[in-house]
């Protein structure tokens, strides 16, 4: 069984999983740049990283309010009967006004269109909002995708286009969106997103978010577009527990920093 699903921390991991690898990816809307050895150690640090939560969340049974339906995994029919309220509204994307802004929204977006359907709420909106982003934005790199809803289910297959059209800086917009939106969804459910958790599970899923946040902001001294990324999600290194209690009262005690990360990335 699927044990990753949309509605948790884990897909972030497997997001930013596939920003990794050995090749030499190029920054910015300039395709001819190369990057130094230590950027590229950087982000084989920040892939290494997210390889271990994924690890770590594929060893964890399947949340209560999940199971096994013809299309995969299901939310349960108690689940669906309480509507999400915090999800991103659709026209979030017509005050996206610079590129970056627009593949941010788009991302976030994309998450919340899928918690949507999960929910079995209207997902119309998030569709003809997310056509005219990916319309707004004309990155080359999502031909490289067959369809949207995808997006991140072949996200290495988007990463490696993106470093090839020299569009990678937008990639870790999009991830970071996505992160953040995630870990904000968690925080509107933790008691539920967290019934599996170990006290390990949450020792070493947030010593990772500890050691990605200081690896962005690394990384945001060789790329300047990652900068504002790195500031926002900068205050989330209050997530260093070290028992399911204290993520708990951590996840709560800093639910205005995840607030305002989402605010500075989805504006």
């Amino acid at each position: 069984m699927k044990k990753l699903s949309v509605l948790t921390i884990a897909l972030a991991a497997l997001l930013f999983a596939a920003c990794g690898g050995n090749k030499s990816a190029q920054t910015g809307d300039n395709a001819d740049s190369t990057k130094s050895f230590e950027q590229e150690q950087i982000e084989a640090a920040i892939k290494m990283h997210f390889d271990s939560i994924a690890a770590e969340m594929s060893t964890m049974q399947k949340l209560p309010f999940l199971q096994e339906g013809e299309d995969g995994v299901q939310l349960t029919k108690e689940e669906k009967q309480v509507k999400p309220d915090y999800l991103i509204s659709a026209d979030a994307a017509d005050e996206a006004t610079t590129l970056a802004e627009k593949y941010r929204i788009l991302s976030a977006l994309n998450v919340d269109k899928k918690i949507a359907a999960m929910y079995e709420m209207p997902t119309e909106d998030y569709d003809k909002a997310v056509t005219k982003l990916i319309a707004d934005i004309n990155d080359p790199s999502f031909k490289a995708i067959n369809d949207a809803n995808t997006l991140y289910e072949t996200s290495q297959t988007l990463y490696d286009a993106m470093n090839e059209n020299g569009r990678i800086n937008y990639f870790w917009q999009m991830a970071a969106a996505a992160l953040v939106e995630e870990i904000y969804v968690v925080n509107k459910n933790s008691e539920k997103f967290l019934a599996n958790f170990t006290d390990d599970n949450a020792a070493n899923i947030t010593y990772r978010i500890v050691l990605i946040l200081d690896a962005v902001q690394n990384l945001s001294k060789y790329d300047k577009d990652i900068m504002p990324v790195a500031a926002a999600i900068a205050p989330l290194n209050v997530l260093n527990a070290v028992t399911v209690d204290e993520l708990k009262e951590q996840l709560a005690s800093g639910t205005t920093r995840i607030d305002n990360a989402r605010k500075a990335l989805i504006k």
